[in-house]
């Protein structure tokens, strides 16, 4: 039995199935994250998202929550559960077009 690493997948044997196929969607988030744009893509989010209060906003919904829990009894997964629905449906409409727009040019740039 060969034995794996555990910082990548392992090998297929020469047996194995042909590796499939990568989705559209996964050739896109290669492209985007060897050209560096899916870096500048979340910095621009974060900004964009910081300038419109969203930020402060969510960390309002936090600490409200912590303090009505108390510190001791609430964990990061509570916190992620409590905050992930709110914070997508409140980003704002003109930030999501603005990302959108941005990638549709990468894409177009980029013959994908």
């Amino acid at each position: 039995m060969r034995r794996h690493s555990v910082n990548r997948p392992p090998t297929p044997d020469a047996g194995d199935e042909q590796e499939k196929e990568l989705t559209v969607q996964e050739k896109i988030n290669i492209k985007l994250i060897e050209s560096g744009e899916k870096e500048r893509l979340m910095n621009l989010l974060r900004e964009r998202l910081i300038e419109c209060g969203w930020k402060d906003e969510m960390k309002a919904i936090c600490r409200a929550f912590i303090k009505k829990k108390g510190r001791n009894n609430v964990t990061v997964d509570d916190l992620v559960h409590l905050i992930t629905p709110k914070g997508r449906a409140t980003v704002p409409d003109s930030v999501k077009a603005e990302l959108l727009q941005r990638i549709w040019a990468f894409l177009n740039a980029n013959a994908i």
